[in-house]
C-alpha cells in the first residue's frame, strides 16, 4: 500500500489516446504535472486539444518522445515520477498480421514500460490499461464462469492468434505485466479492465477509432435490417478515466478492476439512440436473425467469422463491477448519455 505524492510528475503513455485524453484532463484539473509520452512531440496539430485543456486548468503538461517498441524510450518521461499510467496499446479488430499488429506492440510495449519502471527508482505504482478481453474471449465463456458471471478472478483461455487475436493480445500483455511485477518489490501494479468504451472523444479526429466504428453502423444504414443479438458490456470513457485516477491515487487500490457500467445487448444500444435520433437516422428497431448474420457477417467484416458468430450471437455478457464500486467508489453515468454524445460527435464530423 503506497501513497503517491501529488507534487511529483505523473507519466501517461499514449497520452493522445481516447481514454488517455480524459485521464490527462482529470490529472490537469487536479493540478498535477503530466509527463505525456507521445510518438511525436512536434506534431502540434495532434497535441492542440491537450494544450487547450492545460491552458484552462491548474496543472501542467510536458511532452516526451517515446515509442512502445523501442527499449529505453520512456526513460526521460518516467524520470522523477512515482506514478505511471500505461494506457498505450492498439485497439483494432481487423488486422492483416495479428502477431505484428497486435501481439508484439501489446506485449513488447508493456515489457518496455515496466522494465523502465524497474530502472526508475522513483516509481511506486503502475496503473495498466488492460481490458475485459483479458478476462473472457467469447460470450460462450460465461457458461464456464463460476456463477455464470465474469469476475476479476477469471482469465481468458479461449482466444488465440487465429480466433479473437485482439483479446489474445490483451491477455498476453496483462499476464506479462503481472509476471514482471511479481519479480520485483519496488512498485505495485493495479490493472483496469474496461468493457467496450463509449462516449465523446476530447479530440474530434478520434471519431475514426475502433469504438466509434462499432457505433457508426447504427446511423449509416448498415444495420437498418436489424441489430445482431449480441451481449455487450459498456462503460463511458470519462468513467474509465476516473477509474484510472482512483486506481492511481487510492492507497489501498490493488489487483484487477472490471470497469463496466452496463451488461446490455447491441439492440438495447440502438433503443437508447431511438428517442433522439430515430426520426432522422436508420437506427435499427429490431434484431437481425442469426441465420442472416451467419450469411452476411463474414462478408461485411472478416473478423466476424462463423466461429465468432456461433460463440457470441444470442449469448449474454454478464460481468460483476462491484469491486470497482466498493473499492474505487465508481458511479457509472447513464448509458443513454454516453451513446447520444458519441453519436452526435459522429454526426458533427460528417461520418453519419
Amino acid at each position: 500500500m503506497k501513497t503517491i505524492d501529488k507534487s511529483k510528475p505523473v507519466l501517461v503513455t499514449g497520452a493522445t489516446g481516447y481514454v488517455a485524453g480524459w485521464l490527462v484532463k482529470k490529472l490537469l484539473a487536479e493540478g498535477l504535472t503530466v509527463h505525456a509520452a507521445v510518438r511525436n512531440p512536434d506534431d502540434k496539430e495532434k497535441l492542440k486539444y491537450l494544450d487547450e485543456i492545460a491552458q484552462n486548468t491548474p496543472g501542467e503538461i510536458r511532452y516526451f518522445r517515446a515509442d512502445l517498441l523501442e527499449e529505453g524510450s520512456y526513460a526521460e518521461a518516467m524520470a522523477g515520477c512515482e506514478l505511471v499510467f500505461h494506457t498505450a496499446s492498439p485497439f483494432v479488430t481487423d488486422v492483416k498480421d495479428p502477431q505484428r499488429d497486435l501481439i508484439n506492440p501489446a506485449k513488447l510495449g508493456t515489457r518496455n514500460v515496466l522494465e523502465q519502471a524497474n530502472q526508475t527508482e522513483s516509481v511506486k505504482r503502475v496503473v495498466l490499461t488492460s481490458s475485459v478481453a483479458a478476462i473472457y474471449g467469447d460470450n460462450a465463456d460465461l457458461n464456464h464462469a463460476p456463477g455464470k458471471v465474469f469476475t476479476e478472478e477469471i482469465w481468458n483461455t479461449s482466444s488465440s492468434l487465429e480466433h479473437q487475436p485482439y483479446s489474445y493480445s490483451k491477455t498476453l500483455a496483462e499476464k506479462e505485466a503481472w509476471k514482471i511485477c511479481e519479480e520485483q518489490l519496488q512498485w505495485e501494479l493495479v490493472v483496469i479492465n474496461p468493457s467496450l468504451v463509449i462516449g465523446p472523444a476530447i479530440n474530434p479526429t478520434q471519431v475514426t477509432s475502433e469504438s466509434f466504428r462499432i457505433i457508426q453502423p447504427f446511423g449509416d444504414g448498415k444495420l437498418k435490417m436489424g441489430a445482431p443479438k449480441l451481449g455487450m458490456g459498456l462503460v463511458d470513457v470519462r468513467d474509465v478515466a476516473e477509474a484510472h485516477f482512483m486506481a492511481g491515487f487510492k492507497p489501498d487500490a490493488s489487483g484487477r478492476y472490471i470497469i463496466s457500467g452496463y451488461n446490455t445487448w447491441f439492440i438495447d444500444m440502438a433503443k437508447a439512440l431511438q428517442p433522439k435520433y430515430g426520426d432522422k437516422y436508420p437506427i435499427p428497431k429490431k434484431e437481425m436473425p442469426k441465420w442472416l448474420i451467419w450469411l452476411m457477417g463474414p462478408i461485411i467484416n472478416k473478423a466476424v467469422t462463423r466461429k465468432y458468430i456461433s460463440r457470441n450471437m444470442g449469448l449474454p455478457f454478464v460481468a460483476d463491477n462491484s469491486k470497482s464500486i466498493n473499492e474505487l467508489k465508481m458511479n457509472y453515468r447513464p448509458m443513454e448519455e454516453s451513446l447520444n454524445e458519441m453519436f452526435q460527435q459522429l454526426i458533427d464530423n460528417g461520418l453519419i
